[in-house]
């Protein structure tokens, strides 16, 4: 797994051994079985980013040669041999995990039905739904008769069928049929016996009905496999000044359509001639990832098989409001006092609340906002509009370039812009990552600033899943340097002053990584002294070189280091030069650990900060980053038990060895902790009652 020459795990390789994390939880017998087909899903979608991403970005590197500087990733050759031999040997892991779900399926009589299966009255009714459904959204593509090879999108599945007479077999032909799951879905519920549920994937459906296609041929066999292409989705934005970032967006948008296969997924029992009629139209060769495996392909829409066959619904708790807001303005609450949400144990409520009484306060003046990803429906700008319809002045910035999301983020920018919102949409060459937003409002002659600093998405759908914090304030040093923030977007240009004036929250780019390396020098230094040093550190990844470095000399000082890192985890956190040993965990259950918590011990001047940014070097040196301080010492308190409690998990936490090999914590303690249900109590227990809340 690593390069003993080598001080650090390559980044590549790490994060699929988190991706081994949530294909564990698909296995873990204690999962309710609907969770364990979502973490399929996840994990097969999480791949297809990984492929569509790091995979072409290693595969560009090798084209630019000497050229290529990227930061871990110094030798891409021998990294993508490994990512094809663990990939391999996961997709294994992945179809023996399947299988066996399969069969807990049917014990719960539920049956996932092929076209071979189907009763007459279920055939019957397959007929008519591809009559009336499928049919107008079919395209048959005879693709030998077609010169050039036709455009095969990513994230579609196609079928490769294969035609013959059976007095003829030499005499074949070939076609192809995208399957039209992005409009019809991909699961659909049949007629089924009383006490039991039957389902058929599209794509059989289809197969059912390969005769009735192609009868204008008059063959009377017909094979049909699944396959699909990823591809680069890593699109360049020249630097032509005349075009406008958003013209750049369309652009690379358009060429990501185009992008190079970088992986071909096909069943195994693929006719042969037709799997070298594909390979050879796609310029393929075995260096780009052909993978063998079922009968079905792009689990990813596993994520939402159909919730209602099953007899165990969702045992997922609601969340509840925050005692302090239950019942009361949250403006008025967050004016006199702090409070700092735990998405998704509280609800998101009160930040929909926050902007909705902010657009109708006759008081307010004007509000500002980062967007990064939105809900589809979202009320956060819903309150933005009628903000600006009641005579606020509202700036929002929309990061055109958050992966995946940037053609919805045009979407809304011309929404936006249409109901007379100023839309700024971020820095050429850097992201706008931070998750903020300033209130000001005029009373008498007085005016206030308040709003809040997340380490989430401003998005009422994730925010039910993301495991985030959220701190609303009125600090006035907090909401100073947020202003300074939103001024050094607005002139990043010549603005880079007003990130060096923040004297409470801690930017990127530059200042957020300064500021924390020193904090890492003084625990060096009070532990040499043979003073009390602790650092506890919790995030997404952790991969920046000099970040990795900064913490070994901390380890080797004698700092108590503890780690909580979700995903990417470039350190080795073994070596026995280091007088404490190192605790890293990362925990992966039934929400995404999203949050970025960082303490220093500081020789008992305890600072505690949440933040957006990773330690990695894109956030610290290449986003706009917010860095916030927890400085109510009973909210620092209330964090530190968090995080405390997810370091005392022994149910869903595992080791972050120098291996990456996903052992579980194993403390030997009488009392399982699982630490998200343990967060949920804790902060529902909290002296005043809380308030459930049925929905967001």
């Amino acid at each position: 797994m690593t390069d003993p020459k080598r001080k650090t795990i390559y980044r590549d390789i790490s994060w699929l051994s988190f991706n081994a994390r949530v294909l564990q939880e698909a296995a873990d017998p204690t999962v309710p079985l609907r969770e364990r087909i979502r973490f399929l899903g996840i994990f097969s979608n999480n791949l297809d980013e990984f492929f569509r991403v790091r995979v072409a970005t290693l595969k560009r590197m090798i084209q630019l040669g000497n050229k290529a500087k990227m930061n871990l990733e110094q030798n891409p050759e021998a990294i993508l041999e490994e990512i094809q031999m663990t990939v391999l040997n996961h997709q294994s892991e992945f179809n023996r995990i399947w299988s066996g779900i399969l069969e807990e399926l049917k014990a719960e009589k539920i049956f996932l039905i092929t076209e071979k299966g189907l009763n007459p009255e279920q055939q019957e009714f397959v007929q008519k739904f591809y009559d009336e459904e499928v049919s107008p959204n079919l395209i048959p593509l005879m693709i030998e008769s077609i010169p050039d090879t036709p455009y095969l999108r990513d994230k579609s599945i196609y079928l490769g069928v294969v035609m013959w007479m059976k007095n003829s077999a030499l005499q074949r032909k070939y076609a192809l049929i995208e399957v039209p799951s992005r409009t019809l879905g991909r699961f659909v519920q049949l007629p089924s016996p009383n006490g039991e549920h039957h389902i058929i994937l599209l794509e059989d459906v289809i197969r059912f009905n390969l005769p009735q296609i192609f009868a204008y041929f008059g063959y009377d066999e017909y094979q049909s496999n699944v396959f699909k292409v990823t591809r680069d989705a890593e699109f360049d934005i020249d630097n032509d000044i005349a075009t406008s970032l958003v013209q750049k967006i369309e652009k690379g948008l358009k060429n990501r359509r185009k992008g190079k296969p970088v992986r071909f997924v096909y069943d195994k029992e693929m006719d042969p001639g037709l799997l070298e009629f594909l390979i050879r139209k796609l310029h393929l060769s075995k260096r780009d990832n052909l993978i063998p495996g079922g009968r079905i392909h792009n689990f990813r829409h596993f994520m939402d098989f159909p919730a209602s066959v099953f007899r165990e619904q969702s045992r997922r708790r609601k969340p509840f409001m925050h005692p302090a807001l239950a019942g009361k303005r949250t403006t008025d609450v967050v004016l006199e006092r702090d409070v700092l949400l735990h998405f998704p144990y509280h609800s998101f409520h009160p930040l929909i609340n926050l902007l909705k009484e902010a657009a109708i306060d006759p008081d307010v003046t004007s509000i500002k906002i980062t967007c990064y990803r939105l809900a589809s429906q979202s009320k956060v700008i819903n309150a933005l509009i009628n903000a600006v319809r009641n005579g606020k002045q509202v700036t929002v910035v929309l990061e055109l370039k958050a992966r995946f999301d940037e053609e919805a983020n045009l979407e809304w920018k011309e929404r936006l812009e249409e109901e007379g919102v100023k839309v700024l949409i971020g820095i050429p060459n850097m992201k706008v990552h931070a998750k903020i937003c300033l209130i000001r409002k005029r009373v008498a002659e007085r005016i206030l600033q308040y709003g809040f600093v997340s380490t989430g998405n401003l998005n009422e759908s994730t925010s039910k899943v993301y495991a985030d914090h959220c701190l609303l304030t009125a600090n006035k040093a907090i909401m100073a340097d947020v202003n300074r923030i939103f001024n050094y977007i607005e002139h990043h240009k010549t603005g880079t002053h007003f990130l060096k004036a923040c004297s409470t929250l801690l930017p990127s780019p530059i200042f957020a990584r300064r500021e924390v390396l020193k904090m890492i020098d003084n625990e060096i230094k009070n532990a040499k002294r043979g003073k009390k040093a602790v650092i506890v550190a919790k995030m997404n990844s952790l991969s920046d070189e000099e970040m990795i470095n900064a913490l070994y000399d901390a380890a080797r000082a004698g700092v108590e280091l503890k780690l909580i890192v979700r995903g990417i985890f470039g350190m080795l956190s073994q070596n026995e030069k280091f007088v404490h040993a190192v605790t890293a965990i990362s925990i992966v259950d039934e929400f995404l650990e999203h949050a970025r918590v960082w303490y220093f011990y500081q020789g008992g001047k305890e600072r505690m900060y949440i933040s957006s940014a990773d330690w990695m070097t894109r956030n610290l040196d290449h986003r706009v980053e917010a860095s916030c301080p927890i400085l109510d010492p009973a909210l620092r308190s209330e964090l530190m038990d968090i995080l405390n409690i997810q370091l005392s998990d022994n149910v869903k936490a595992r080791w972050l060895d120098n291996n990456l090999s996903n052992t579980y914590v194993r403390n030997g303690s009488q009392k399982n902790v699982r630490s998200q249900e343990e967060t949920y109590h804790y902060l529902f227990n909290k002296t005043e009652a809380p308030i459930e809340v049925s929905s967001h």
